[in-house]
């Protein structure tokens, strides 16, 4: 595709995304990758959750199985330019949730992220920061963008402790649609600044030895 063509429909991108349907990144813990069919069990088990959606500010799907897989086939085969929706894997392949970056705004350089993870026996353990620090740096080496920000509720320490592991800083609360939430946000200076300071450590560490 010519510059000119790619570029009008993903600005924010450095270069021709190659990928964005075939995405696979690898991080410590996990792996996040294109969505495919196979997940929407488990995608459906995780959105008619109660306790999973109220995390998200949200209520339970009311779909069935079959209406929901005809939601989740349109999403594979169709998506938007202006998100990337992942999967995330354990290293052995196990899919234990999702995550995506949305609302890509290039005109203000920004995006929102977002990230859930879905099997119970994965909370608590450094996954959701894995992820989250994973995405980032796949968003700061691929796009243009800037600032990378989310929501998350007020109530839910265990996210905020997660998120600021990975490099966010909380800015202010907001309320949205009924729910008190924790803005946060990392801009592409703190991130290159983190990334300068694991360099010099890593390199301190390998001299050490």
């Amino acid at each position: 595709m010519k510059h000119e063509s790619w570029k009008k429909l993903w600005p924010f991108m450095k270069t021709e995304p190659q990928g964005r349907t075939n995405l696979r990144l690898v991080g410590d813990l996990t792996v996040l990758r294109s969505k495919v069919m196979e997940d929407a069990e488990a995608d459906y088990s995780w959105r008619i959750d109660p306790e999973l959606a109220s995390l998200d500010a949200t209520r339970p799907v009311t779909l069935s199985l079959k209406e929901y897989l005809r939601y989740h086939r349109d999403d594979v085969r169709y998506p938007s330019p202006w998100s990337v929706r992942m999967a995330i894997d354990t290293h052995d392949g196990k899919h234990i949730g999702n995550c995506m970056y949305y609302d890509i705004d290039a005109e203000k350089s920004q995006c929102e992220l977002g990230i859930m993870i879905g099997d119970r026996n994965y909370w608590s353990k450094g996954y959701g920061t894995d992820v989250v620090k994973t995405a980032v740096t796949h968003i700061f080496k691929t796009t243009e963008l800037e600032r990378v920000y989310l929501h998350t509720l007020t109530h839910n320490y265990r996210a905020q402790k997660s998120f600021t592991k990975a490099g966010f800083t909380a800015i202010c609360e907001k309320q949205r649609d009924g729910y008190n939430f924790i803005f946060m946000e990392i801009r592409r200076t703190m991130w290159e600044a983190d990334q300068a300071k694991s360099e010099i450590e890593l390199s301190s560490r390998t001299s050490a030895n």
